[in-house]
């Protein structure tokens, strides 16, 4: 959500912003529908006050017994008295509708995020990990996973395309990841672990950026309530509405949940196997900072989410994505795309955002910095760390055998009481 009031300072560069991303200007459509709501609130104020002002001195017409002025006073307060609530109406109805224009608008870049009109202009950052050789000609996940319990025939049987029923070693081996992950980021990189609502208001997605312009990729109850793409949703509404000290900050959270999404702008992408599902298990990391510390928290955050991936020995790189290949709410984002060499091509498998002030002036999440009276709004950053799905898809194609079986990589083996090989099913 964008502050009208930066916008009226300087409206050129706000659309220079705006163009980043490929978006028309609006700067001067937003400040003159402002500029309209501000001189009807003005007209409100002086039209009360000329009420109040007239009503005490009908009093002091009519002790006065000057019948004449006392009526021409009623008369002007009857007008006022009826004027008021068309202005007001139409007030709030500008109001309305210029929050309506700001909330939807997407985040601007960072002065550093490439320009770009797809993931055609990410650019590069660092690769890690050199991609493993094989005697073999290595198969995609769908094909090694229905013998290690990857089901989705009955996956698809029991509710519908992009669902997938896990069995035996593949879902052992889904669970040891999650736990891996959840594990690592709370125990050694400080996340508070969180078990947060699936089901959120409509609030919560509004405040995260979900709402209204990604209603469709959202799956909705028929209590009005919705389920989490991501828990990114749930763990950044913790601070909604709410005023911290700074000493509270930075506030590190991190929560292994179910996410569900309708895939609505995906249709035909990644239609077999189990890379883009409507169900699918993410382990995310949110964190709530001050605005000084949000630069060096995005590579924190980033750098957790490449430590899990080194542990587990999967080849990978980190791509900044252009302006228009970033989320809505976005204002810098890096992609951490794992190798697959059954697909021969690397896949995304965490993206890590800054999302500076954005998301917390859709929440009102402030803070009240130490010895001022004033607030600010802190900054939230959110990243995969990781999408427990792919990553089980990484692991079986980095890790298979000719044979059909997948090692075990040596951080997951203590999780599978010491297993160091999933044997295919005869």
């Amino acid at each position: 959500m964008h502050d009208i009031r930066l916008i009226r300072d300087d409206p050129a560069a706000f659309d220079a912003s705006l163009a980043r991303r490929g978006f028309a200007p609006v700067a001067s459509e937003l400040v003159a529908l402002d500029e309209r709501r501000r001189a009807l609130m003005t007209e409100a104020q002086v039209a009360q006050a000329r009420r109040n002002e007239a009503s005490k001195a009908i009093g002091a017409a009519k002790a006065a017994k000057d019948e004449a002025t006392a009526a021409t006073l009623m008369a002007e307060v009857a007008t006022l008295k009826e004027r008021l609530p068309a202005i007001e109406a139409e007030e709030k109805a500008l109001g309305e509708s210029l929050n309506a224009q700001l909330a939807a608008i997407p985040n601007l870049p960072l002065a550093d995020v490439p320009e770009g009109a797809d993931e055609a202009g990410n650019v590069l950052v660092a690769s890690h990990g050199t991609p493993g050789t094989f005697a073999f000609t290595p198969r995609e996940h769908d094909a090694i996973g229905p013998a290690l319990g990857l089901d989705f025939e009955t996956g698809a049987a029991m509710s519908g395309a992009r669902f997938t029923l896990l069995r035996g070693a593949a879902a052992r081996l889904h669970r040891a990841l999650g736990q891996f992950m959840l594990d690592t980021l709370s125990g050694t990189h400080g996340y508070e672990q969180v078990v947060p609502p699936l089901l959120v208001r409509d609030e919560a997605v509004f405040g995260t950026g979900q709402l209204p312009k990604f209603a469709e990729d959202l799956f909705k109850t028929t209590d009005g309530r919705w389920l989490i793409p991501t828990a990114e949703v749930s763990l950044t509404n913790i601070v909604r509405e709410q005023i911290l000290s700074e000493a509270e900050l930075p506030l590190r959270f991190t929560a292994l949940t179910p996410c569900f999404r309708s895939e609505a702008g995906a249709a035909g992408r990644d239609t077999r196997g189990f890379i883009r599902q409507h169900q699918f298990e993410k382990v995310e990391m949110v964190s709530i900072v001050t605005p000084d510390a949000s630069e060096a928290e995005h590579e924190r955050m980033t750098a957790c989410a490449e430590g899990l991936l080194n542990a587990l020995g999967l080849p990978f790189r980190r791509m900044k994505l252009c302006t228009g290949d970033m989320g809505f709410t976005a204002a810098r984002t890096y992609d951490l795309e794992v190798w697959l060499p059954g697909q021969g091509q690397y896949r995304e498998i965490s993206s890590c955002s800054t999302c500076t002030d954005f998301q917390a002036r859709r929440m009102n999440a402030r803070y009240r910095p130490e010895g001022e009276k004033a607030t600010r709004f802190v900054h939230t950053l959110n990243g995969s760390g990781l999408a427990v799905g792919r990553t089980l898809v990484a692991v079986l194609e980095n890790y298979q055998q000719e044979d059909g079986a997948v090692a075990i990589p040596d951080v997951l083996q203590p999780y599978l009481k010491g297993l160091n090989r999933l044997e295919p099913a005869r």
